[in-house]
């Protein structure tokens, strides 16, 4: 448990920081107007966190959704998990979300297969 509160607060230290959006850059790539936006952020989701709903774990998820309506363009959250845990996720996100937010927000479900980690990401809308 000790190893999952490390990594929890790692990814609230990531949360809170992380709240500007940061432009991408990669010196080997053109500068092209077309190609896909950069995420905002994107972290994984421990899983015994997850199974035990740990109170550190909730307030990062809101904290996500916090990020996801400060953002100035419609923004899609996306979440990777197992069928059963997406309530509790998508109700910890919404609660960060402010009642007046003005970007429009989507929040997206996935499924994780086998050996895939649980995480959430939150990008610019593509197509929106």
């Amino acid at each position: 448990m000790k190893l999952a509160l490390s990594s929890i607060a790692a990814i609230a230290l990531i949360a809170l920081t992380g709240c500007a959006p940061m432009p991408a850059t990669n010196a080997a790539a053109p500068a092209d107007k077309t190609s896909a936006p950069a995420g905002v952020m994107s972290f994984e989701i421990p899983a015994d966190a997850l199974g035990a709903h740990d109170p550190q774990l909730t307030a990062v998820l809101a904290k996500a959704g916090a990020l996801a309506a400060a953002q100035k363009q419609p923004t899609t959250i996306l979440v990777t998990a197992l069928a059963q845990d997406f309530p509790y996720i998508n109700q910890a996100i919404w609660k960060g979300v402010p009642a007046k937010h003005t970007v429009r927000l989507s929040l997206e479900n996935l499924t994780a297969g086998a050996h895939q980690a649980y995480s959430v990401s939150i990008k610019p809308t593509q197509g929106g």
